[in-house]
């Protein structure tokens, strides 16, 4: 799909594209480091949301602020700002999540200065009686200092102009999420990590049209596979149905392991990751007071592990997302030194091990392991199911 091969191009090198785009609209650029980031009022604002995530090159700088044990997500970020690659940037804003990111915005204040600095301190339980009230007033705040920073009045027309984009997006994703889920052969795990990551960088008026039109065109396709009969689906060589498999963890850079997945015999047909389907899971309320409305989604959408909302609701989840898209297992795929989601695998597994799950855990770093190494575990995994 030309869509597709679109977004790929954007994304060999975002950098480049974020410094065309800039110049091209004359917008602001605002980086974000986490989906708990409102970016519906960052675009009401005028300005371009701009989603990191790190580096592929070599970490020398970021270590002279930050001890080893911090994930890459955090020292690639860094390394990138203090060298100069992220200095189309005109402002960063850091939700407090983890405490890597809380202590990477202390370390970014004090280092990177070409760039407006905002930290958003959003409420960690989410089902207490004030974390409407306070998450409301939170993103009120952060209204008020966005516009100053920016120097633009945010107004109610403007977040709802944005809401309606936003929602948009999240729509088209969630149709086609669904139509891989239902149909896994329709279309690649690498094709669908590059339109969901390009969600999150690309000029997002023009993203929404994007989708839109590759949602559109794989419903075409799936009624024509549907009509031609369960035999055209695509299977491994052996014949045997591919195995169903959810993905689970926090950021996840790497379209390579949805490819090994697929050609190991497994097919992804659905996640719970933070550069997957937390970032668009759930409409905002179109007609309701805006702020309220884009609180609500976040109180009311899957939790990562940086907030709470009861003891068993992540693995509550987890357990029906993979009844719901029939998978037979769970592959964690977690980020090294990412403490927040690799103190919540024991539990998660414990749960998925009752409800008759099987899982298996993936720790990678700056990049991934071996090919062939992954392939391996990926294989084993697979004749497990």
């Amino acid at each position: 799909m030309k869509q597709i091969d679109e977004c790929k191009e954007i994304l060999a090198d975002p950098y480049a594209y974020a410094v065309r785009f800039k110049a091209e609209s004359r917008r602001k650029m605002v980086g974000t480091f986490c989906s708990y980031a409102p970016e519906e009022i960052i675009a009401a604002a005028g300005a371009h949301p701009f989603r990191l995530f790190g580096t592929g090159e070599k970490i020398r700088l970021a270590e002279a602020h930050l001890q080893s044990y911090c994930c890459s997500l955090v020292r690639g970020a860094l390394e990138d700002a203090l060298v100069g690659r992220l200095a189309f940037l005109d402002g960063v804003v850091f939700p407090h999540t983890c405490d890597s990111i809380q202590r990477l915005s202390d370390i970014w204040r004090l280092n990177v200065r070409h760039c407006f600095h905002i930290d958003l301190i959003l409420p960690v339980k989410l089902d207490t009686p004030g974390a409407r009230q306070y998450f409301v007033d939170v993103l009120n705040r952060f209204r008020g200092e966005l516009g100053e920073k920016l120097g633009a009045a945010i107004t109610d027309d403007d977040l709802r102009g944005a809401i309606v984009l936003y929602n948009r997006i999240r729509g088209a994703l969630t149709r086609i999420y669904d139509l891989k889920s239902d149909r896994p052969e329709i279309m690649k795990g690498s094709d669908l990590y590059a339109l969901t990551r390009a969600a999150m960088i690309m000029d997002r008026t023009r993203v929404a049209s994007l989708l839109e039109e590759v949602a559109s065109e794989l419903e075409r396709n799936g009624a024509a596979g549907a009509a031609a009969g369960p035999e055209k689906e695509e299977r491994p060589v052996s014949g045997v149905p591919k195995k169903r498999v959810i993905l689970s963890g926090g950021v996840c850079n790497y379209p390579d392991i949805t490819t090994i997945v697929e050609e190991t015999g497994g097919a992804v047909v659905g996640d719970d990751l933070c550069t997957g389907a937390r970032y668009f899971s759930g409409l905002i309320d179109e007609n309701a007071d805006p702020l309220t409305a884009i609180a609500g989604r976040y109180l009311e959408r899957v939790v990562c592990p940086a907030k709470h909302r009861g003891l068993t609701d992540r693995a509550d989840h987890l357990i029906r997302l993979a009844r719901d898209k029939k998978a037979q297992g769970v592959i964690f795929f977690l980020l090294k030194f990412c403490d927040p989601h690799a103190f919540d695998v024991p539990y998660l597994k414990e749960a998925l091990d009752r409800a008759g799950i099987l899982s298996m855990v993936i720790e990678v770093e700056d990049r991934l392991p071996a090919g062939g190494q992954l392939r391996t575990r990926f294989e084993a995994f697979l004749e497990m199911i």
